[in-house]
């Protein structure tokens, strides 16, 4: 098997129930199973390099790891392996609940995979506001694609960020390079505002649309429009190619109203239908060819330079935060100032100034 253990269990194991077994399952702490230990750098390194998928799960599931430690281990991998990083080309699809995300991307990765290339998915999941956790479930809706020797899954929860991707997402992306996947594909959790982050992380971004639902532009932010490199109408087959058909027109239509984009490549609107395999090719051909366009422009370097720019403040930013709210003084001052806010008793811009009086006092 090719994908990342897709028999392993998720979850807590000590909530596993046995097979067979109808009662519930023990929480006794001492019945969980203690976490494999962590191996030297060199040896993950190594690993990824020649494509053990094992170590390649295991350093993504460091990478994902909130714990200090892992953290610092994950960093070590990767400073290691960026040598071998930046050989793929790197998409963003994204779409509308409904559209077929997971059926499309199994369609397109098989016709990948029989013409000789190495596909990594990394499949995002939403994670619950309330429980914080994820369902997993993207290999269940790819079963193709997961029995496929040239392809790797990677569901991963958005573990509460924005922009419909995981925290960690960048960092997998440069490990499953390592590992030799010249193609990567990121399927974000669904359109959404905060979602046009992804385009940040991607070469090529391609939004999926239905027709036949309505009034097909009302239903797309116009942010995310503007940042397609392209845009597949999907499920255009049977009594449905008709209206698939007439939405390419009006998507063609409204992009000639949006400025030329910086890359100087003009957006397409195509057709396809990830059940049959009708337009599939094409979909890969017209990102071949924003590849070629781009690269012999000099856009295609400039806008990675870019991406890896505004990742480095996007983490000193993240790391700035935490380290203000982990800071003594602003935990002490934090309970008693909220509810004087809460309570109108201080404008929240005053309780800003004055954590940050307390921040800065004592930093």
């Amino acid at each position: 098997m090719m994908t990342d253990r897709p028999n392993r269990p998720t979850g807590d194991p000590a909530l596993q129930v046995s097979p067979g077994t109808a009662h519930a399952p023990s929480i006794n702490p001492a019945a969980r199973r203690r976490p494999r230990p962590a191996l030297p750098v060199q040896d993950y390194v190594d690993g990824i390099r020649r494509g053990d998928r094992g170590l390649l799960s295991r350093a993504i599931t460091l990478v994902e790891s909130t714990r200090p430690e892992h953290r610092r281990l994950a960093q070590d991998i990767l400073d290691r392996c960026m040598p071998e990083t930046g050989r793929s080309i790197r998409v963003g699809i994204t779409g509308v609940p409904g559209v077929g995300k997971s059926t499309f991307i199994e369609a397109l990765g098989t016709h990948l995979t029989r013409s000789g290339h190495r596909l990594a998915v990394l499949a995002i999941d939403p994670s619950s506001a309330r429980s914080g956790g994820s369902i997993l479930g993207d290999k269940t809706r790819m079963p193709g694609l997961s029995r496929d020797p040239n392809a790797f899954i990677r569901p991963s929860p958005t573990g509460g960020s924005l922009g419909g991707v995981a925290r960690s997402t960048r960092e997998t992306m440069l490990l499953c390079e390592a590992a030799g996947f010249d193609v990567i594909f990121v399927e974000t959790v669904g359109v959404g505002q905060s979602e046009t982050t992804v385009a940040s992380m991607v070469d090529f971004f391609l939004l999926l649309v239905l027709a036949g639902a309505g009034d097909e532009l009302q239903g797309i932010k116009r942010g995310i429009m503007e940042m397609a490199d392209a845009i597949a109408v999907n499920k255009a087959d049977g009594s449905n190619r008709a209206a698939a058909l007439e939405a390419r027109r009006a998507y063609q239509s409204a992009l000639r109203l949006f400025p030329p984009a910086e890359s100087g490549w003009s957006p397409q609107v195509l057709t396809c239908s990830a059940l049959t395999g009708e337009g599939i090719p094409e979909v890969w051909a017209t990102i071949k060819a924003y590849r070629a366009q781009t690269q012999a422009s000099g856009y295609f370097t400039r806008k990675r330079r870019e991406q890896v720019r505004l990742w480095m403040h996007q983490v000193i930013e993240e790391r700035l935060r935490a380290h203000f709210f982990s800071h003594p003084a602003v935990r002490d001052a934090l309970p008693t100032i909220e509810a004087d806010v809460m309570a109108g008793r201080l404008a929240p811009t005053a309780a800003a100034e004055r954590l940050l009086a307390a921040y800065e006092d004592r930093s």
